[in-house]
């Protein structure tokens, strides 16, 4: 089973309980619960994992155009975007900012307990691409635990969607 699969289904991007966390991350970033066209976007957002080798490479990346077709096909661009522009990759390929829907997933750790989504994230398989990527950026040495990845990548998101569109336009102009 490819890891994408396994994300989707019992991993970090679990098709119930993310779609809890970045409602709740939603809530706390916006002051207001999203619209019935919004929870439909973030119980879809991440679906295009589904089948994906990995979660970050070049296959990973295209994870939001899936979610994109059906919230366009169904409510129309606003809410394409919405869903395609949650990757900030996508955003930068474009030009955009991230949408909403961007700060809220990153917001969206804070809410996951340390012990499930390390449990999740170590089941699927995402653990190790992650913290591998981190240490690639410099984040991370080879001797981090994972309970040292989790919490510095947890302190890096909620700063991260916190600030909202305070890095957008670094991150637009950054080519890596």
């Amino acid at each position: 089973m490819k890891v994408g699969t396994k994300s989707v289904l019992f991993g970090v991007h679990q098709f119930i309980w993310h779609p809890i966390t970045v409602t709740v991350a939603w809530i706390v970033l916006y002051k207001r619960a999203p619209s019935i066209k919004e929870i439909f976007c973030i119980l879809i957002h991440d679906l295009g994992y589904f089948g994906k080798e990995n979660m970050d490479g070049k296959l990973g990346e295209k994870h939001p155009e899936f979610a994109a077709k059906v919230a366009g096909f169904i409510f129309g661009d606003d809410y394409r975007n919405l869903c395609l522009l949650h990757s900030r990759h996508y955003s930068r390929i474009l030009g955009k900012e991230p949408s909403k829907l961007c700060w809220a997933d990153k917001l969206s750790i804070r809410f996951d307990p340390r012990w499930f989504y390390l449990l999740r994230a170590s089941a699927s398989g995402e653990l190790e691409e992650y913290k591998h990527n981190a240490e690639k950026a410099g984040f991370i040495n080879r001797e981090s635990s994972n309970i040292e990845w989790f919490e510095d990548a947890k302190a890096k998101m909620v700063l991260l969607s916190e600030k909202k569109r305070g890095d957008a336009v670094r991150y637009l102009n950054d080519v890596n």
